[in-house]
């Protein structure tokens, strides 16, 4: 199964869109159960979320990782905790047939063609669900230092979303 989350609790069909990348033909865009976690939140809710990996160095294992079990973390800043526990996700599911993979290490996938949702359904408790997938939920004053740390490491699995509307400190 493939999902897209949304506020918008009334779309019965999803119509390939522009996408930012002009050169990119329309398509609608879908998530897989591993990065579904990344879109538990309100739309323009800005997260890093990174993972543990072969890959990253000693020291960063120890620096993003040394005081949890967990293997992914999503961060958000406080300013959105409020919005977090009172807005209302749906959760569209979708058969895989039709979409292609798009982004193997974020889960994407594309379909250019029209596609309706074989259900919908509201997620409840966001920060309940979050935690329940063993997701650590970091929650931070502002997201620019965890953001630079991790660009500037060996994490080599993670996503930095809705960035734009992260709070730019003063010292930036």
């Amino acid at each position: 199964m493939l999902y897209h989350f949304s506020e918008n609790p009334t779309i019965k069909e999803f119509i390939p869109l522009e996408n930012q990348n002009k050169e990119m033909p329309p398509a609608v865009w879908a998530i897989d159960e591993e990065h579904a976690v990344h879109y538990f939140f309100p739309r323009d809710c800005p997260r890093v979320i990174y993972t543990r990996s072969a890959n990253m160095s000693e020291e960063d294992v120890k620096l993003f990782f040394s005081h949890t079990l967990a293997n992914k973390v999503i961060a958000v800043e406080t300013a959105w905790m409020e919005r977090i526990k009172s807005t209302t996700i749906y959760k569209y599911t979708f058969l895989h047939e039709g979409f292609l993979l798009f982004d193997q290490t974020a889960g994407y996938y594309i379909t250019h063609s029209p596609v309706q949702p074989i259900s919908i359904e509201p997620m409840g408790d966001l920060l309940e669900k979050i935690t329940e997938k063993g997701v650590e939920l970091r929650i931070t004053p502002n997201l620019y230092p965890l953001r630079d740390a991790i660009i500037s490491s060996s994490v080599d699995d993670f996503s930095i979303i809705r960035f734009r509307n992260a709070q730019k400190p003063t010292n930036y």
